[in-house]
Parts: C-alpha cells; structure tokens; sequence
C-alpha cells in the first residue's frame, strides 16, 4: 500500500521552540513549491530592518513615484539572500514568471514586478523577501518528523496584515496552540 504524500504548497511551517536553526527561530515560512524535488517557502514574519522598499528601488535604478507605499523587506530565507521574492495576491500575473501557488496567493521573482509596483500597477496586496528557505527532497519531511515544525493554513490575515512580530503566535493559535505551552525539548510518546 502506497502512503499519500502530503503537499505543503500553499501552507505556513511554523516553527517549533526546538528548532534548533537559529535563522528559523520563531519563523512563519510560506511554503510557495513543494514536491518530490524538494520544498520552496519564504520567511513572512522577519523584516529586515536596515532595508526600505524605497531604498532598494534606488538601488535597482526604479523610478518610482512618491506616494508609493513603503513595503518592508523581509528576510525570506538563508538561500540566495540578494534575490527578491515577491508573495502576493493572485489578481497580479506576470505570464510564465508567476507562479500561481493557489487560488489566493501567487509569488513573483522578476524585475519587473518591482517595476510594476513602483507604478502603482504592482499587486493589491504584497511582500518582498530577499532570500528564500529551500530543503532537499525528503528534508522538510524530515524536520516535521523531528517536531521541527507545525503546518497550518496560510490566510490573508496570517501572512500580510498581522504585524510581524505576532505572526508566529497567531500561526500558533490557529491550530489551537499556545505558546506558552510548547517545550524547547522534543519526543515522541
């Protein structure tokens, strides 16, 4: 009998008090590919501090006019941290380099989203990362097996209008956890 393998696209990992990595202490990561070559997310609750969207705009030689909304940066992840990621609503579509993770949220890699949203053309609603969190084939498996991580719905709510810094707690009370009641040690009944 064949095991049905579980597809994590289109949820949030969140992690466990044990974790152990400290780049994902307390991290929401929003799972945007998940297959049998490996799994594909981005950290939505961990902003970079020291960089504005204005500011990478200016970088990146992006006119942009001046009432646009000044987007935080995230820190998307350890893997490729000066590539930009951008998770949005699904009303914005690039073609071929938008990918459609559901029927709510799509992720965009290009230039020339940066653009579009410089414009004001850009998506309803976004976050950028730079960066992205990438496992193995079997390694996120893996790290859920060793209570690494919880899995829970991504909503609109959890990933762009909580503030950052309750994400964590509120992925958490989603699934009817408290954090107060989680052990930094892990086991197994």
């Amino acid at each position: 009998m064949k095991t049905e393998v579980m597809n994590l696209a289109g949820k949030l990992l969140v992690a466990m008090p044990a974790m152990g990595d400290v780049r994902f202490e307390y991290s929401v990561v929003y799972v945007c590919a998940h297959s049998d070559e490996g799994t594909m997310g981005l950290i939505v609750n961990k902003p970079n501090p020291k960089l504005k969207f204005k500011k990478l705009l200016n970088q990146l030689n992006i006119s942009f006019n001046g009432s646009i909304i000044d987007t935080k940066v995230h820190f998307g992840g350890p893997v490729e941290q000066i590539r930009g990621f951008i998770l949005h609503s699904s009303d914005y579509q690039a073609g071929v380099d938008t990918l459609n993770v559901d029927e709510s949220f799509s992720m965009t890699a290009t230039p020339d989203i940066l653009e579009d949203m410089a414009k004001g053309d850009g998506p309803d609603i976004s976050l950028l990362a730079l960066g992205y969190s990438g496992w193995a084939s079997g390694q996120v498996e893996a790290e859920l097996l060793q209570n690494g991580w919880l899995i829970c719905d991504a909503t609109y709510d959890l990933v762009f209008n909580i503030a950052n810094s309750d994400k964590w707690a509120a992925a958490l009370a989603s699934l009817g956890v408290d954090p107060l009641m989680l052990s930094s040690q892990a086991g197994r009944a």
